[in-house]
């Protein structure tokens, strides 16, 4: 495979955690082949400086919109007004972040799937990508999946934690699956069950400023360590890191087209 840089499919570089270095942030990452970094939204409250930094790094940064899960509360339907207005508005990549999270609270469950599913919705209408967050939710996204998914309907799950039986059940799905610094925990069952996803449906991503992989762990992670990360999978598949990349960027823009038309 000819010698690419690496895309990070899933970055927060718009987060306060980056307000004071954000031009050091995006060197770094550069100087580590990074090529291209895709954003999701959180909430409306995050929509500005998501705008900007896009604006800012243009052909560098490309945004994607969405309501995320831990974001939707009692107001959730405002929220989900707004980013119907801004799909309309502008450009995007995916449809991001959205899905199901269980693990902080689980109060507000039927309005997460609710909101999941308008957004699935949108995202077939539009013919976006969808980027899923399920965190102790996968049986609960797959509900909604299972009434919602048709031959029109592609998608990530992101930061994936799951085991075997997901692989397959995401496989039936024809989606892909983002691996991120999880996959170099000591803790982590990830070096296994990577074996087992299929090398075309593997996306790599950071989710910075979160889940920071060794070396870096319990630091503030950022978008050039999703070269650590891949390091390490190409260990794990006994493959040269240039083929994890070559094979990753091919992947994301079979899924993520509208980030690789100029």
């Amino acid at each position: 495979m000819e010698k690419k840089g690496f895309i990070d499919t899933h970055a927060h570089l718009y987060l306060s955690q980056f307000k004071e270095d954000l031009p050091n942030i995006i060197q770094r990452a550069q100087e580590r082949g990074v090529e291209k970094v895709f954003l999701p939204n959180i909430d409306s409250c995050t929509v500005t400086d998501l705008h900007h930094l896009c604006d800012v790094y243009k052909g560098f940064c490309y945004p994607m919109m969405g309501l995320h899960p831990t974001s939707v509360k009692e107001n959730y339907k405002k929220q989900l007004d707004v980013v119907e207005k801004l799909l309309g508005e502008r450009d995007y990549i995916a449809i991001g972040e959205i899905g199901i999270d269980l693990y902080w609270d689980k109060t507000y469950i039927a309005e997460q799937q609710d909101a999941f599913r308008q957004q699935i919705r949108w995202a077939k209408v539009k013919g976006l990508p969808i980027v899923i967050h399920a965190r102790d939710s996968f049986q609960e996204i797959y509900q909604v999946l299972d009434e919602e998914v048709d031959e029109s309907l592609k998608g990530v799950f992101h930061s994936f934690t799951g085991n075997l039986e997901d692989v397959k059940k995401i496989m039936d799905y024809d989606f892909y699956i983002g691996i991120n610094g999880i996959v170099t925990f000591k803790n982590s069952n990830l070096k296994d069950t990577v074996t087992h996803i299929p090398a075309e449906k593997l996306l790599l991503e950071t989710d910075a400023p979160y889940l920071a992989p060794v070396p870096h762990r319990g630091k503030r992670n950022e978008t050039a360590y999703v070269a650590d990360t891949a390091m390490v999978i190409a260990n794990v598949l006994n493959v040269a890191p240039d083929d994890i990349a070559s094979l990753t960027n091919r992947n994301a823009e079979n899924l993520f087209k509208k980030a690789f038309l100029e």
